[in-house]
């Protein structure tokens, strides 16, 4: 009970600083509110003074963030500025878009990285991969998205252009986001691997008859998994802030967008909605990564 309790303190806790330097973020950031509501409309003074009044601008800045606080901790995530909506619906709205994006290009990175990790641990094979990976990892995301989009739908129509149609229109923006992910996953799971091929029970099941590919897969592999899970929140914040870029090479719509947008209007409830998002999903992706490592390793089941 204690665990629990702390977890979910700690968690509040990641919650709350993530909120607060959202917050702080966008009150530094250039650009007046008022401007971002109006828009192209007509633009008086006394079309201002009314906007100040129904958004409540003209109280003190710190009143405002613990009346954010407050309505957020009792779900309430205002309205947007921008699109005179409920938050709420415009994050749900396009949340399935990109969790479907997210998902995919996590399970294909992961697949990737297990793959290459168990299959190119012979000298010539690491170099070739290792150096892959190196190239893959330094490229930005957009660069593989233009260069898949380029060969895969402009050369030979294999795929759609732009769109979420189908699991066709799928295809490229997951590989786009997974291969980064998966150059990073394979070095750590080869590594994870050469320490455990060393490690006594291995050498106690070759001892034991079994073959070195037993060895690898049935038992080094699930040591090896280790270090790869603790990169769980990671892997999350790199599948979100690139959603961001590969939602616009590929003209998807979803989560990405939606922040641009808010970010470039200063529309700050959809902002701070979208970073305390991100934050609840960091949390309980670590806390499920807690939960695994006592299901990969027995050892720590008995501390």
């Amino acid at each position: 009970m204690r665990t629990a309790l702390r977890r979910v303190g700690s968690g509040l806790v990641v919650l709350w600083a993530a909120a607060t330097a959202a917050y702080l973020a966008l009150l530094a950031a250039p650009g007046d509110t008022v401007d971002s509501i109006i828009g192209d409309g007509a633009d008086t003074p006394v079309i201002r003074a009314q906007i100040v009044h129904e958004w409540h601008l003209d109280r003190p800045e710190v009143v405002q963030y613990l009346d954010y606080l407050w309505r957020a901790g009792h779900g309430d995530l205002g309205r947007s500025y921008l699109l005179q909506r409920p938050v709420a619906d415009v994050i749900g709205e396009q949340l399935a878009p990109t969790l479907k994006l997210a998902v995919a290009a996590a399970a294909l990175g992961v697949l990737l990285a297990v793959i290459l990790a168990v299959t190119t641990r012979r000298p010539w094979a690491r170099r070739t991969s290792s150096t892959t990976e190196l190239v893959l990892v330094s490229t930005p995301p957009f660069l593989i998205g233009i260069v898949l989009l380029s060969v895969f739908s402009f050369r030979f129509g294999w795929f759609p252009v732009s769109g979420d149609r189908g699991p066709a229109a799928l295809v490229l923006p997951a590989v786009t986001l997974a291969l980064p992910v998966a150059g990073v996953l394979t070095q750590v799971l080869r590594d994870g691997l050469d320490r455990a091929m060393g490690e006594p029970f291995a050498v106690t099941a070759r001892s034991r008859g079994l073959a070195e590919n037993a060895v690898l897969v049935r038992h080094a592999l699930r040591h090896a998994l280790l270090p790869a899970v603790t990169l769980t929140g990671w892997l999350f914040g790199v599948l979100l802030g690139g959603a961001v870029i590969v939602e616009q090479v590929f003209g998807r719509p979803g989560l990405g967008q939606v922040t641009l947008n808010a970010v470039t209007a200063k529309d700050m409830p959809v902002v701070l909605a979208v970073v305390v998002l991100s934050a609840f999903v960091y949390v309980v992706l670590n806390t499920i990564a807690d939960l695994a490592y006592l299901a990969i390793d027995p050892r720590l089941r008995k501390g």
